[in-house]
């Protein structure tokens, strides 16, 4: 069998010479000399040439016109702004892919050493387990082309706020330390917005999904989002509503309103719907024969101290969306969104041309990325194409 090779050939390199020149111009444009911009090329054909080692030395060693010191001193000294190149590389993402959505992830860097800035024993969905690694925080756009980082943050853990000597040496700045990575998320989103790029629908996994605080940043932005939760999360049915308890003649009156009974969890809220609320959908024809799956969609009301607080005057309706296989007991993967709550009717449907249909279809296809992709449709309609939810394919009016 032939040994897979990680990366370009130094004759694809050779060929695409002229080409990543010019790209190279493009997104180096704002560094104001030119040995700095030709550093750049040269670091952008190592990271593309054959070769699993990305670092200075291997790169400049297969690379064979560049000195590894060259290509270490743009990376670490070399005094240039970043973000402008950033921004650049995320037009252009923007230009190649037409995004529909945001694409909330962090990714894993297994380490050897200790000295790697951010590198911690922290848990990493990349790699499954808990490693010692560095881990990043992504925002990406998607679309049915497919999909592309386009901007991120290096998530540092705690334990770096308070060792000076790594630190010093990773070159932390002072004024950087710990942020939960579910902040961090909205402040690439928040950047993103100050580049000028679109307001896109977001989707991220339950790592982010479960936080409220999460969910109450994205809809303080006046963003739609579909984003994973544990089954174990609160809420309560559709027809809860806060009461005033009853005054006991003694103290002060009671001011704030409470709900008469606990929450219960996103899981039971389905059982008690039970398979009946179910939807079969075939959503693709694969090499197995027909894919096919069960969902369904509930209105509740997400729970927690967080939102109660957030909302003293009632939880609001959000829609709970769940996968419900036919061979499975019980739902095995849960959503929440906040699609309108005025929601009257959905249906679903597996046609992929219904994406773009007047009337607001969320029609599912599976997508490069593999993620949700959604779209507001007129008249008060609106569409997700939705592969996170993977296969399902709603229709809102």
């Amino acid at each position: 069998m032939q040994q897979r090779r990680e990366g370009w050939s130094p004759r694809r390199l050779a060929a695409c010479r002229q080409r990543l020149e010019g790209f190279t111009e493009d997104v180096f444009c704002s560094l104001a000399r030119r040995d700095q911009r030709t550093r750049g090329l040269a670091y952008v054909r190592g990271l593309l040439s054959w070769g699993k080692r990305k670092s200075c030395e291997p790169m400049a060693a297969r690379l064979g016109d560049v000195h590894a010191q060259a290509l270490h001193h743009f990376l670490q000294a070399s005094p240039w702004d970043w973000g402008p190149v950033r921004r650049r590389l995320a037009e252009l993402a923007g230009e190649v892919l037409d995004p529909e959505a945001w694409i909330i992830d962090d990714t894993g860097f297994p380490k050897d050493g200790d000295c790697s800035a951010g590198v911690a024993r922290q848990y990493s969905g990349t790699l499954g387990k808990v490693a010692n690694c560095q881990v990043g925080v992504s925002v990406s756009a998607a679309s049915e082309h497919g999909s592309c980082p386009v901007d991120w943050r290096l998530f540092l853990p705690e334990c770096w706020d308070h060792d000076q000597q790594r630190r010093r040496a990773a070159h932390i700045p002072n004024e950087v330390g710990h942020r939960p990575k579910w902040q961090l998320a909205l402040a690439l989103l928040d950047e993103l917005a100050g580049w000028g790029m679109p307001r896109l629908p977001v989707s991220s996994d339950a790592g982010y999904g479960a936080v409220p605080g999460f969910r109450l940043g994205l809809e303080a932005r006046g963003l739609v989002y579909v984003v994973g939760v544990p089954q174990t999360a609160s809420a309560y049915p559709a027809h809860a509503h806060p009461g005033l308890p009853v005054w006991s003649g003694q103290g002060r009156r009671p001011v704030r309103r409470r709900y008469a009974d606990r929450p219960t969890t996103v899981r039971e809220l389905v059982l008690a719907g039970g398979q009946q609320a179910c939807v079969d959908l075939i959503w693709r024809r694969g090499s197995r024969g027909m894919q096919r799956s069960r969902f369904v969609a509930l209105p509740v009301r997400p729970a927690g101290k967080v939102l109660t607080d957030a909302y003293p005057d009632g939880l609001p309706l959000r829609w709970l969306l769940a996968e419900w296989p036919t061979d499975q007991a019980k739902p095995t993967r849960y959503w929440l969104s906040n699609l309108p709550p005025s929601t009257r009717s959905w249906s679903w449907s597996a046609s992929p041309s219904s994406a773009g249909a007047s009337r607001g279809t969320i029609a599912t296809r599976r997508t490069p990325s593999g993620w949700i992709i959604m779209r507001a449709g007129p008249g008060g309609a609106g569409t997700i194409t939705s592969s996170a939810t993977r296969r399902c394919g709603i229709e809102w009016r």
